[in-house]
C-alpha cells in the first residue's frame, strides 16, 4: 500500500481492520480487562492518525504493538494491576469464536497446548504469542519487547523446546496409561 495509491483515511481504515482485534487481545493481557484494552487500542489508533504516515507505513504492526504495549504498561502501573488477564477471559474478547463443528480432540489438544504455554516464563509467553498468535516478525517482536533479535530467538527457541518436551512427555504418559 503505497502512500500515492490510497488516501490516509483508507490506509488507517485498512490498518484498523487488520490489527484492531489482535491488538485488543494482546493488550488485554496487560490491562486486565477488555474495556481498558479497547481504550488503549483506540488511543494507539488516534496516535496513528496523527503520526507521519511515511514514518509508520510498512511496519504498522511493530509500531502499533509497541504503542499499545507501552500504553498498556502505563495503564497497568497507574491502576496497580499486575496480574495478566486469564486466557479464559481473553477468549471471550475474540470476535471470531470457534464454530460448533470443531472436533473435541482438537479442542482438548489446544487447551493442553495453552496450559503449557501459560506455564512458560512471562517473557517467553509474550514472545510466543506475538510470534504465533499475532504473527509478528522477530524484528517487530524485538521492537515491541525492547530486546535484541538474539533474545527474541532465544526466548522462542526455549519456549518451543519446552512446549515440545511437555507435549511429547504427555503423549508418552498417555501411551503408558493405555
Amino acid at each position: 500500500m503505497g502512500e500515492g495509491t490510497t488516501t490516509r483515511a483508507e490506509w488507517v481504515a485498512a490498518t484498523l481492520a487488520r490489527y484492531e482485534q489482535p491488538l485488543v487481545r494482546y493488550t488485554a493481557r496487560f490491562c486486565g480487562d477488555a474495556d481498558s484494552a479497547r481504550d488503549v487500542v483506540q488511543d494507539a489508533f488516534l496516535r496513528l492518525c496523527a503520526a507521519d504516515r511515511s514514518a509508520v507505513e510498512g511496519h504498522e504492526a511493530g509500531w502499533l504493538y509497541t504503542v499499545c504495549r507501552n500504553r498498556a504498561l502505563d495503564v497497568r502501573r497507574k491502576e496497580g494491576r499486575m496480574d495478566p488477564l486469564p486466557e479464559a477471559k481473553v477468549a471471550r474478547i475474540r470476535s471470531e469464536s470457534p464454530g460448533p463443528g470443531d472436533q473435541a480432540a482438537q479442542r482438548q489438544e489446544h487447551r493442553r497446548a495453552l496450559r503449557i504455554i501459560e506455564s512458560l516464563p512471562d517473557d517467553q509467553q509474550e514472545a510466543f504469542r506475538l510470534k504465533f498468535q499475532d504473527q509478528l516478525t522477530y524484528r517487530e517482536i524485538s521492537q515491541v519487547m525492547k530486546v535484541s533479535l538474539g533474545t527474541v530467538s532465544a526466548l522462542l527457541t526455549r519456549g518451543l523446546a519446552e512446549v515440545r518436551r511437555q507435549l511429547v512427555s504427555g503423549d508418552l504418559a498417555q501411551e503408558v496409561g493405555r
